[in-house]
């Protein structure tokens, strides 16, 4: 653990010595803000809650997270600093989880960060904070999701603009995954079994589901599973890019 948390703790400073941290969160909540106020109709719709604001999380989350996560491994790769990194008495897993636990203890430090726009909404009346909690707890899952995927992507490419575009394309079939266009595909042939674990992959199906206040244990453990798995095959890629 203490190797682990040494690579958590050095690469999350490495965020904030560089402009892209402060980039990031800046970004992040005007955009947020922007499609609460504006876009979400916030004040037309006369109601006290953040529905608005969590409806556009994943579309956020589409092309800032993958923008964060491009440089986790494919920068290190470029710039041959992790043969270095591999040379160290760290276990792959152990650096794959520090840079991944890293990348979301700051995407969690940019939403906690938005915590104005939920006090505002209690200024103005009287929402479901217990709601609101659960949908803020989504929102992180749903960024971890968005995270492993992207650490996965960017193990495999030096590239930082290919690792960018393959991981919005992949997060973006997440979250497709539960939209009747997608559906209607595989319904037309497949089975009803594959049809419904199509749809049980989407982002937006489990996110929906905590956001309104209700924490299913089997949304927790598609969140949980996705990103385990993510990372596994994170460390999997690492150790054939280490065997070559």
């Amino acid at each position: 653990m203490n190797e682990l948390l040494a690579i958590m703790r050095r690469e999350l400073r490495s965020y904030f010595l560089t402009p892209v941290a402060y980039v990031f969160i800046v970004i992040f909540l005007v955009l947020t803000s922007t499609f609460t106020f504006y876009l979400g109709g916030f004040y037309e719709r006369g109601q006290a809650d953040l529905t608005p604001f969590f409806n556009f999380h994943p579309w956020l989350y589409l092309f800032l997270v993958p923008a964060l996560s491009m440089r986790l491994w494919a920068e290190e790769r470029k710039s041959g600093s992790i043969e270095l990194l591999m040379t160290l008495p760290v276990e792959i897993w152990q650096a794959v989880a520090g840079k991944f636990l890293a990348a979301w203890a700051f995407t969690g430090l940019a939403l906690a960060l938005t915590f104005p726009i939920w006090i505002t909404v209690n200024y103005l009346g009287d929402p479901d904070n217990g709601a609101i909690v659960a949908a803020y707890i989504g929102s992180l899952l749903m960024a971890g999701g968005f995270l492993a995927v992207g650490s996965c992507i960017s193990a495999a490419t030096k590239n930082q603009v290919i690792a960018f575009i393959l991981a919005v394309v992949a997060c973006f079939l997440l979250l497709l995954a539960g939209f009747p266009l997608v559906l209607d595909v595989f319904s037309a042939w497949a089975p009803q079994a594959l049809v419904d674990a199509i749809a049980s992959l989407s982002f937006l199906t489990h996110f929906a589901n905590i956001s309104k206040g209700v924490i299913d244990l089997r949304d927790l453990v598609y969140f949980g599973l996705l990103i385990g798995v993510m990372l596994y095959a994170n460390a999997i890629v690492l150790q054939l890019k280490k065997a070559d």
